[in-house]
């Protein structure tokens, strides 16, 4: 027998905000949102696979990693299933960086190659209400400036 358990409503709106931060993210790189997975554990992280290969691993599938505490990473794939190799972290003071800095930080990987940047520590992972009041705070591009994303798709002042 199969049982539905239901997500808590501070888990709920954290991983659906998250998901949607995530599907703006997949869009300014031209790929779907059936490319991001969440792990909804404390830190709360996500992978999103990419359609592309560094000229610096050219045999190795690139992927993007985030997490609630360091913001945005790339990594290359390996052949063993073993974890991922990261190569370079975002330099970004926003954890949730619009979609299109992302998308440029993946545009540089490939022309310049990774830099090997240590990742900055943006937060400490909290509760997913506290990483739920983040995304929230996130401006939704699709909306008119200074109005934000909310978890039902109302679009609300900030």
């Amino acid at each position: 027998m199969t049982v539905v358990v239901p997500l808590p409503t501070d888990q709920q709106a954290a991983v659906h905000l998250l998901h949607g931060y995530l599907t703006d993210v997949a869009a300014a790189l031209g790929v779907g949102p059936e490319s991001c997975t969440v792990d909804q554990d404390t830190p709360v992280s996500a992978y999103l696979a990419l359609d592309t290969h560094l000229p610096t691993h050219p045999d190795r599938d690139l992927a993007l990693l985030w997490d609630e505490r360091t913001g945005w990473a790339a990594a290359v794939e390996t052949h063993s299933g073993e974890d991922l190799i990261v190569v370079d972290h975002l330099d970004d003071p926003d954890l949730l960086p619009p979609p299109h800095r992302v998308a440029r930080f993946v545009r540089t990987l490939h022309t310049e190659g990774p830099r090997h940047r240590d990742p900055r520590h943006h937060r400490t992972a909290t509760t997913h209400a506290a990483l739920a009041r983040l995304l929230r705070r996130r401006p939704n591009p699709d909306l008119a400036p200074g109005r934000h994303a909310h978890p039902a798709g109302i679009a609300a002042a900030g």
